[in-house]
């Protein structure tokens, strides 16, 4: 059976942005109060769009309070990290899924035997 470790790194980069988003809203909650009207964007930005709600936050409090011109494309970046690791995440996972499922992957074929010569 192949052995894929990437899985790890992805889990590893997933909850450490979180991490910096949480520690980033216990240090600084007054930059979050100026970025988001309510906490329930930020609360859904940490559970699906974590690198996002980061790079929101850095763009929109560094003294304009608004996106524009070469600030979307930033997010934009940011947005591609965010479904990057949902989808490699969602293919090292493939794998789990019960076969006749669409999306699974089809069977291994079983291990072939080499070919038996009879004896002279």
């Amino acid at each position: 059976m192949k052995q894929n470790n990437a899985g790890c790194f992805t889990a590893a980069v997933v909850g450490m942005s979180r991490f910096i988003v949480l520690f980033a809203w216990i240090a600084r909650p007054i930059a979050f109060d100026a970025a988001f009207t309510s906490w329930i964007m930020p609360c859904l930005g940490v559970m699906f769009l974590p690198f996002t709600t980061l790079m929101y936050l850095i763009l929109v409090t560094n003294g304009t309070r608004a996106i524009s011109g070469m600030d979307w494309i930033w997010l934009a970046l940011a947005v591609v990290v965010d479904l990057a690791g949902a989808a490699a995440a969602a293919a090292q996972n493939r794998n789990r899924i019960p076969q006749g499922v669409p999306g699974s992957l089809p069977p291994e074929p079983p291990a072939s035997t080499p070919p038996t010569t009879p004896a002279a």
